[in-house]
């Protein structure tokens, strides 16, 4: 028998998204890569191992290995499977194939700041675009005109189709903001070539005046695997409580729009978001008030774990102010 298949080596790989916030920043925990990968920040991982009973256990045995932390909620994100790294590490390693399992997890810092482990970093320092807190362009000038030259670059057929997804997923041209494509927009910087990573897998150095705006690459496919758990996470705080789980045991209403605000990365009603969580009763009052706010003292409030008994979709549903749109 002639054309044989050849064997193909499968690797799970558990890989692990862990958010927590400080001063209403989002950050994500990584760890240093050695030699001789690139130092580059990756997310805390590793292989599935006999001796794991549950992928989740694998996980959890992995980032506490890598950063001594002990993880609380986590829930499956996404697997990946296609194939990354350099050409020439692809076709050395052109018989084996590596499965990233990914999953999110959140931690609550309280009052004492993020855990003591190194390697917390923002959020939007490697994805500086999604931050739209101040309103404004979405993107620097530099970034958003070379976009625009490689949705254009496709021919006459093509061009209107891409620019017209350019627009939709950038929120331009009069298109609304939407959160949750954090996905999609990293994905077409990568297909323009605009992001390091991009340059990184064809072997190539990242074009060095688009290193202030393109956010900071990460090892692998890991800036891939976060802005999938950055939509992931936009998206679930609207119909889950898992905002409670990056709060304090109590905080008060103020910490917790700035809290939304920080993960959804838009300015929100005040007077809007407090009616929604009085509706949906997803707080109560501790009777305790806060001190050293710097204006009044504010009310103290918890979480009430009830509410997930109580309804199907006790989210927190986002209603954005708007500051104009951008051209």
């Amino acid at each position: 028998m002639t054309g044989a298949l050849e064997e193909v080596r499968v690797r799970v790989d558990l890989t692990a998204v862990v958010i927590a916030v400080r001063a209403y920043v989002p950050h994500v925990l990584t760890v240093g890569r050695a030699a001789p990968a690139p130092a580059l920040a990756a997310l805390p991982f590793g292989p599935l191992q006999p001796g794991h009973r549950s992928l989740q256990a694998g996980l959890r045995a992995w980032v506490e290995r890598q950063t001594h932390l002990r993880l609380g909620y986590v829930e499956q994100l996404y697997t990946f499977g296609d194939r990354v790294g350099t050409v020439a590490e692809l076709r050395q390693d052109i018989n084996n194939r590596t499965i990233s399992i990914a999953y999110l997890a959140l931690v609550s810092i309280g009052s004492e700041g993020l855990p003591i482990q190194e390697g917390w970093r923002p959020w939007y320092h490697f994805f500086p675009w999604e931050d739209r807190r101040a309103g404004g362009s979405p993107l620097p000038s530099v970034l958003l005109d070379r976009l625009l030259d490689w949705a254009r670059s496709t021919g006459p057929r093509l061009d209107k189709d891409r620019v017209g997804r350019l627009h939709l997923t950038f929120g331009l041209d009069g298109a609304p903001w939407d959160e949750e494509r954090a996905l999609e927009r990293y994905e077409m910087l990568y297909a323009a070539g605009l992001v390091p990573e991009a340059s990184l897998d064809d072997g190539l150095e990242p074009p060095a005046d688009l290193a202030p705006v393109a956010g900071a690459a990460m090892f692998a496919d890991h800036r891939r695997i976060l802005a999938t758990a950055i939509s992931r996470l936009r998206a679930k705080i609207k119909y889950r409580p898992v905002l409670f789980e990056l709060m304090p045991p109590t905080f008060t209403l103020s910490a917790l729009q700035k809290t939304a605000e920080a993960l959804s990365g838009v300015a929100l009603h005040k007077q809007n978001f407090r009616r929604l969580i009085a509706q949906q009763g997803l707080v109560e009052d501790t009777g305790e008030t806060a001190t050293g706010t710097g204006g009044r003292p504010a009310k103290l409030v918890r979480f009430r774990g009830e509410v997930t008994l109580e309804r199907p979709a006790p989210g927190v549903r986002l209603s954005a102010t708007r500051r104009g749109s951008f051209p």
